[in-house]
């Protein structure tokens, strides 16, 4: 009678350590047939929150349900799948002491409300109350993840790490997109040099990009940049008045007229000279220097719409 008194105390002792075990047994199950996620109720999230757990686990709280419209829900759900998916790969006896869950407001209402939880997502991170892997500081209340580094899947891994029976092993995924278009634009930007090498390297090239900086230089550009004016005047004029006000565009035309006033100078002075025909020769000395006459009346007429007191003109 004695011995059987003993054996019957000796189950009802082992009877929670069976249940728990039991319990254990079944998420383990839940989370393989879920890809490495649970997906939660009301009653399966009481029982993998159970007051004594040996196990501990990591639950997402989200609603993504189109109906709700939580877009941060939908942005932040695939770098949560993607975690739990690279805990899946660690071996059964350490995967099996963490669990990763989601549980979906319409699917959990009341979990919801007795969180006190009115915005989505969140994640809680529910430590082992029993056991090994109980906390040594004895905190077993449940901690909240924080998103201020955003819904990345790294953070979320190196952060979870902490608490989990054995590092995370996530990596990020390739980015195959941007190592092509890497790839792609390398061989491009070689093949683009290959063909305009001759024209970079030509002197010709740098003398005229030397010259148009110069012309825009001169003309106002920086001017206009550092006063941030406008390209034109409120009624379409492109002529400020004034020797401290320009507008954008008056840079332009400025630096045209200086561009075309050296051009007629330099064909004056190096082109004419090397004609052969005498004919020739004087038709140029007569268009060039019709050239330099005109532009230059332009330029000083520009003066006069500048400064209205400015006494002298040529042809304009």
């Amino acid at each position: 009678m004695k011995n059987l008194f003993f054996a019957g105390l000796c189950t009802l002792l082992a009877l929670p350590s069976f249940a728990a075990t039991n319990t254990q047994q079944q998420l383990a199950q839940l989370a393989a047939a879920g890809n490495g996620i649970i997906k939660l109720n009301t009653e399966t999230f009481d029982l993998l929150t159970a007051p004594k757990r040996t196990w501990s686990a990591s639950i997402q709280l989200t609603a993504l349900d189109s109906r709700r419209r939580c877009n941060p829900c939908k942005e932040f759900n695939p770098s949560w799948v993607s975690v739990a998916k690279a805990w899946a790969t660690v071996p059964a006896d350490k995967r099996n002491e963490h669990f990763f869950a989601t549980i979906d407001f319409d699917d959990g209402t009341a979990v919801f409300q007795r969180l006190g939880l009115a915005s989505a997502p969140v994640v809680y991170h529910y430590p082992a109350t029993e056991g090994p892997r109980k906390p040594t500081n004895g905190k077993t209340s449940p901690v909240k993840y924080d998103f201020s580094e955003g819904f990345e899947a790294a953070p979320l891994a190196q952060y979870l790490s902490q608490y989990t029976p054995t590092t995370i092993p996530y990596r990020d995924p390739i980015d195959w997109t941007r190592w092509i278009t890497i790839a792609v634009g390398a061989v491009g930007s070689l093949l683009f040099l290959r063909f305009i090498s001759p024209i970079v390297q030509s002197k010709w090239t740098w003398a005229a990009v030397t010259v148009v900086t110069s012309l825009v230089m001169t003309s106002g550009y920086m001017f206009t940049r550092i006063r941030n004016s406008p390209f034109n005047g409120g009624d379409g004029s492109w002529i400020a008045a004034g020797y401290q006000n320009q507008f954008g565009q008056e840079v332009q035309v400025v630096a045209f007229i200086y561009g075309l006033l050296a051009f007629a100078f330099l064909m004056l002075t190096m082109v004419v000279p090397l004609q052969t025909s005498p004919q020739k020769q004087r038709f140029q000395v007569y268009i060039w220097t019709a050239v330099i006459m005109i532009v230059y009346s332009v330029l000083v007429s520009l003066f006069r719409v500048k400064n209205r007191g400015y006494p002298f003109k040529l042809f304009l």
